[in-house]
């Protein structure tokens, strides 16, 4: 098996069904992981209650949003001028800006998520949809993308983690299994980006904590500014422990090495099959 990139229409496909199947497979998981993230706590939040609430913003925004990253990174990471003994950093600049494409797209439902989980609203808004309305209401188009700078704060980090591991487990796993680069079987490559989400997402947690807790807040016309993520942080570690920065981390590991499994996985089987059927 010879190694070949992905053409621009196979990325397009292949990420969009990658992350709507994660997403939806592992909903309940992330929804457990962001209510123990809250500042209200895991009860309050909901418990183990309308683990789907709030997946209707998710089935809206995967598909275009894993999309727009893969279609960005398999293009870079095939032209970037980077030497092939640099390919970590190659990995690193086309998943960074890859991310951030994604998130221009995924932020908005990304927030819309988040508050349905934890039932910010309570009863006024018992779907997506009205949470929607409800943020465009009180805090306009820039309540859609609260959290907007976390998020790429958090995702470039892991991303630069993820991917160049994701690269070089392939690399070495091939090397193993088929004395050669060689293109890897889907859940061959599945294996590599569980282990490489499963590291990625334990050391980046405390930003993903962050990540939720700038989501969730509302909009206090008394406060117009917000802290800066630095003093979130201390303010956090002060108030609640250093327990806190790694609150959700489990469930966040697990799911997201699980995830990993099916994202990569399944956009490596979708590939290859385009590929087929279009040779």
């Amino acid at each position: 098996m010879s190694q070949t990139s992905p053409t621009f229409t196979q990325s397009l496909i292949a990420g969009g069904l990658a992350g709507t199947s994660v997403d939806l497979l592992f909903y309940p998981i992330d929804s457990v992981k962001t209510r123990l993230q809250s500042a209200q706590g895991f009860v309050k939040a909901g418990g183990f209650n309308g683990i789907y609430r709030g997946v209707g913003s998710v089935i809206v925004g995967s598909a275009p949003g894993a999309a727009a990253f893969f279609c960005t990174y398999d293009t870079l990471k095939r032209t970037l001028p980077i030497p092939e003994h640099l390919a970590p950093v190659n990995h690193m600049i086309s998943a960074s800006v890859g991310e951030i494409t994604a998130c221009l797209i995924r932020v908005p439902t990304e927030v819309i998520k988040t508050r349905s989980q934890t039932s910010t609203y309570g009863a006024l808004a018992d779907s997506s949809l009205a949470a929607a309305r409800l943020l465009w209401r009180t805090e306009g188009l820039k309540g859609f993308y609260r959290g907007f700078g976390i998020t790429v704060m958090r995702e470039i980090p892991f991303t630069s983690l993820q991917f160049p591991l994701y690269e070089l487990f392939k690399s070495r796993l091939s090397r193993l299994l088929y004395d050669k680069p060689a293109s890897l079987h889907a859940y061959e490559a599945a294996l590599c980006g569980s282990a490489a989400g499963g590291i990625a997402a334990a050391l980046t947690t405390p930003l993903d904590v962050l990540k939720t807790r700038v989501m969730l807040d509302l909009r206090d016309p008394s406060h117009p500014s917000y802290p800066s993520p630095l003093t979130r942080i201390r303010q956090l570690y002060a108030a609640e422990g250093l327990r806190a920065l790694f609150a959700g981390a489990v469930p966040r590991t697990m799911w997201i090495s699980a995830g990993g499994a099916v994202f990569l996985g399944m956009y490596e089987w979708t590939t290859g099959l385009l590929a087929s059927t279009e040779a």
